[in-house]
């Protein structure tokens, strides 16, 4: 195509592109396809999607680039997926773009049906692991919590580049699959592709998964030396990592550098760090600061700062600012800060007061609602109320190990046995089995997970030498191990056992003997159920015996274990 027969290109954006397609019709430009196919793209891209459909249906003979820039103009809506049948009659089959498009709108569909049907398509037409259209794919499969499926049209595309790593990195992280995601980022590095802000920030996600800080750091550094550091996306993630790594002081650095360009994202997740640690101080100052920087709070905002009020078991400021968000701020509250109301009245020993809350609040109670509550009530020996909310929990979610565990040790403690018995009893009609405890802790860089009874660490003898010495050493200063009622009928040694070697006290163990932090800094070992009492109990006596801060993030908040204390104030 000669110089005159070139398409006009855009102006700023506040141009009017009718100028343009005048000037094409002008100069007798607009009867070849590509120009017309161009001109469709630009008006989709400008939102004049009447004018973009108009022109296509000018087209004498629509060729795929044509159609495909139909369907993107209408991307993430039904009539994408019209237009695409459209296409298929007339007859012209897709490429990798028009499926790319179609891919990410199934993506935002609640069904899977017409994204399966597609991806057969791609595979007959053996377009399914070509880059552009993989990476979509990939995109839906998480979207649809499929990790498994995104990762295996990841492995069965042969050539990929930073977009298929980045989509499956991010995919495998939002569905918790940290591990993983963390692996691939290392296979990318290692493949010599290049990174984005996409790969980078869900490594980064990943590793604030599991609270993996050295992790966090390696990433930290990678993105200084590729520059990516300086993109906001990255800045918030890396802000997000070090909070839910337990450094905020790490997680501020990183946030003061954003400024001027830190977005309300990055706020919400600076003042969730501090959330975490039950730093209601911090929280309410940086929300000040950010009304004082004209940005407005939102949803999370209030998140984080119920989040610590609760944490700081402040009913008082929980009951003020909900009143606030809502008459205020004009925001509605969800179930989520209803939540954490529920959970300061709770801590507070209102459990009356927080099971009325729960059952009149504008949602119906989902099962962290009366969670939340039960774990108060196993605090405060509650058994009473502690029954009826496990019967609401169990009705919900009649396979959470973790609501039994609690009844029964509610129960047990008030000596009521034959409420014990029944608890013992639906567990075992339900087939409900105690999930497996999990915790981590992380040496020069490296991961290393323990179970309850682990004995597959090549340095098991070692682990299991020093933990045996540890607990010598607090019975010495009064530690008694806390009965579990799950394990009523086992015998006496047989239960020691399996309360001495929970998966938590393994990880402690192995991080004394290899050095996982210099000394005078803190162990730092993460769990994926909520630690249980004996374990905690142990923790407060360990840190005296060890002389160091122990720091453990479950699945509820921080536990830092000082000479004996634990910042939760024993409720968690």
């Amino acid at each position: 195509m000669g110089e005159g027969n070139t398409v006009p290109q855009p102006k700023p954006a506040s141009a009017d592109l009718r100028l343009f397609h005048a000037h094409a019709i002008k100069t007798a430009i607009t009867g070849t396809t590509s120009v017309l196919n161009n001109l469709i793209t630009l008006y989709s891209q400008s939102n004049l999607l009447s004018h973009a459909v108009r022109l296509f249906w000018q087209i004498p003979s629509p060729n795929i680039v044509s159609w495909t820039a139909l369907i993107s103009a209408y991307a993430n809506t039904h009539l994408a997926l019209r237009h695409f049948i459209s296409m298929l009659r007339h007859p012209t089959l897709p490429n990798q773009r028009t499926l790319a498009t179609l891919f990410k709108t199934c993506a935002s569909l609640p069904h899977m049906s017409f994204g399966l049907q597609l991806h057969s398509l791609s595979l007959k037409l053996s377009l399914a692991h070509l880059p552009f259209s993989g990476s979509a794919l990939i995109h839906l499969y998480s979207r649809c919590r499929l990790p498994v499926e995104a990762r295996k049209v990841f492995d069965r595309i042969p050539d990929r580049d930073e977009v298929c790593y980045a989509a499956v990195i991010v995919g495998l992280a939002q569905n918790s699959r940290s591990s993983d995601a963390l692996s691939l980022f290392v296979d990318m590095r290692s493949a010599g592709v290049g990174s984005t802000m996409y790969s980078v920030s869900g490594a980064l996600r990943a590793a604030s998964e599991v609270a993996a800080l050295e992790q966090c750091r390696i990433i930290h550094a990678h993105a200084v030396v590729t520059g990516l550091n300086l993109n906001v996306v990255v800045g918030t993630a890396l802000v997000d990592g070090y909070g839910k790594s337990g450094l905020v002081s790490d997680a501020h650095s990183v946030f003061s550098g954003l400024f001027p360009d830190v977005n309300i994202v990055g706020w919400n997740a600076m003042m969730a760090g501090y959330a975490q640690q039950g730093d209601k101080q911090s929280v309410l100052e940086l929300f000040s600061k950010m009304a004082n920087h004209r940005f407005v709070a939102d949803d999370y905002s209030f998140l984080a700062i119920l989040t610590a009020c609760s944490n700081a078991g402040s009913v008082h400021e929980v009951r003020k600012w909900l009143n606030a968000m809502k008459l205020d701020y004009g925001l509605e509250p969800g179930i989520e800060h209803y939540t954490c109301v529920v959970g300061a009245m709770a801590r507070a020993g209102q459990l009356e007061e927080a099971k009325h809350l729960a059952m009149t609040m504008p949602f119906k109670p989902d099962a962290a609602v009366w969670r939340t509550l039960l774990s108060s009530c196993a605090v405060h020996c509650a058994a009473d109320i502690a029954w009826v909310v496990g019967q609401r929990l169990l009705e919900l979610d009649p396979q959470d190990d973790s609501a039994y565990a609690i009844l029964a040790n509610v129960h047990a403690a008030a000596g009521r046995w034959e409420e014990v018995a029944q608890v013992r009893k639906q567990m075992k009609d339900r087939r409900v089995r105690k999930e497996g405890g999990q915790s981590w802790i992380e040496v020069r860089g490296e991961v290393h997970v323990f179970l309850a009874g682990d004995r597959r660490h090549e340095r098991t003898m070692e682990i299991y030498a020093k933990l045996t010495d540890l607990l010598e050493e607090i019975r010495k200063l009064g530690y008694v191990e806390v009965s579990d009622a799950m394990l009523h009928e086992v015998e006496a040694a047989e239960k020691r056992e399996a309360l001495w070697y929970h998966s938590e006290k393994l990880a402690v163990a192995f991080g004394l003997i290899s050095g996982a932090a210099p000394p005078g800094k803190p162990l730092r070992v993460v769990k994926n159920l909520r630690i249980c009492r004996d374990c905690h109990e142990a923790f407060k006596y360990f840190s005296r015996v060890i002389e160091r801060e122990i720091v453990v993030r479950d699945v509820n908040r921080y536990h830092r274990f000082v000479n004996g204390i634990c910042a939760c104030g024993d409720y968690w």
